[in-house]
């Protein structure tokens, strides 16, 4: 038996409006038991608002007359509850925007794909039941962060567009707006790690705080665990950590090449997933013999989505350019893997995205080349920064993250 589309669509409608219904009084029972007069409407009110909104629609709907009149209707009903509520000093509209939710589920489901209308039912459960963490996500949110984050979308939204999409300056291999677009995706990549670990995982330990500071900044995550590391003492799970954060650094390098060059990524994947792997079996080792710690760790609370960031980066990275380009063109291959050597010891992202995006004399594979040891000279600068700022206590990690270096910049050469 095939059931009817216009049966379907009611049976749905019903049943998202009862269940918002059960939701209202779970969310009366759990959130408000004291209150028990701030609620207007019971389960059978919501099923009942839910059917009329479906017949009152199917009835009229072009011109949509009866339709509008039932929600004049119940909003002048909502507003003398409501106006009794402010006399109490109580102004939440919570429950008239669920029933204007209910009221719609007839018309989305007869005008939409049902998808429509369930997404509709699923963000209204989630919301009521997210009252909570949203409280506690708008206590802990740093507003500056959040401005930043504003003005971010802002230049991506409006001065993205807008720049030419040809090559207008001279001596750069590449479009204002392709510059602007690698600033965005880099930013972005690495803004959502900041995210995860700053708010998603408010009680992460010291090794999710490597691994997941490791996908916007091996580096300045291997500062701050080394500090803490000297403050605390010798801890071995420090240690799996800050090597754990160089291990995300192969991983992040595959999804930034993935992104930019295809080609390139792919070539790339084996070899680093092999190096990460090989990270986090050293770190492993040090979290069975490491010990747990009674206080959260500090994670690098720095923005890396602030302008002055984005546009330093954007001139690092047309910086890069016009040096890749001349090296390449006046010294060749070995001159490019020297470069790559030497650029490992500052921040490797300008260089990576410079000649991912860029067009030189020279092929895919010393491309490729060139990415891994600047990769590999990068591990070097951490272990020597887990040294200077660690101390004896972070000796272990230091060596393993040069011994991933050392390997990292070998199989470059040899490729």
């Amino acid at each position: 038996m095939i059931l009817s589309p216009e049966l379907v669509h009611f049976i749905l409608t019903v049943t998202f409006g009862f269940l918002i219904g059960l939701e209202i009084r779970s969310y009366r029972e759990h959130f408000r038991p004291d209150k028990p007069k701030d609620f207007f409407g019971t389960a059978r009110t919501y099923t009942f608002v839910a059917i009329l909104g479906y017949i009152f629609y199917r009835l009229d709907p072009e011109r949509l007359i009866l339709y509008t009149t039932l929600l004049v209707g119940l909003t002048l009903l909502y507003a003398i509850f409501y106006y009794r509520k402010v006399q109490e000093n109580r102004h939440s509209i919570l429950l008239y925007l669920v029933m204007l939710s209910v009221y719609s589920f007839g018309p989305l489901t007869e005008r939409f794909p049902i998808w429509m209308s369930a997404l509709l039912f699923v963000l209204t459960v989630f919301l009521l039941n997210a009252q909570s963490m949203i409280q506690r996500f708008s206590t802990d949110f740093n507003t500056y962060e959040f401005e930043t984050l504003g003005k971010m979308v802002l230049l991506s939204a409006v001065i993205l567009p807008i720049l030419p999409d040809r090559n207008v300056i001279p001596y750069i291999p590449l479009s204002p707006f392709k510059i602007w677009l690698a600033v965005v995706v880099i930013s972005g990549i690495s803004y959502g790690g900041y995210l995860a670990q700053k708010y998603f995982f408010p009680n992460r330990g010291y090794f999710l705080t490597g691994i997941i500071g490791g996908t916007y900044s091996s580096t300045a995550t291997t500062v701050v665990l080394a500090r803490k590391a000297r403050a605390m003492g010798e801890n071995p799970l420090i240690d799996a950590s800050i090597i754990a954060a160089t291990s995300m650094m192969y991983l992040r390098l595959i999804v930034v090449a993935l992104i930019f060059n295809h080609t390139v990524g792919m070539r790339l994947i084996l070899p680093f997933i092999l190096l990460a792997a090989l990270g986090f079996l050293f770190a492993v080792f040090y979290i069975r013999r490491g010990r747990r710690a009674q206080q959260r760790p500090d994670f690098v609370d720095r923005n890396p989505l602030e302008l002055r960031t984005a546009f330093l980066f954007a001139f690092l990275f047309v910086l890069m350019m016009v040096i890749t380009e001349y090296v390449t063109r006046h010294y060749g291959s070995g001159g490019l893997k020297a470069l790559s050597f030497l650029v490992g010891f500052t921040d490797i992202d300008p260089f990576v995205l410079s000649i991912l995006t860029g067009k030189y004399a020279v092929s895919l594979h010393e491309i490729v080349s060139a990415i891994i040891i600047a990769a590999g000279s990068n591990n070097l600068l951490k272990a020597a920064y887990a040294l200077w700022f660690g101390g004896r206590v972070t000796w272990r990690s230091a060596l393993w993250i040069s011994v991933l270096g050392i390997v990292t910049i070998g199989y470059g050469l040899v490729i």
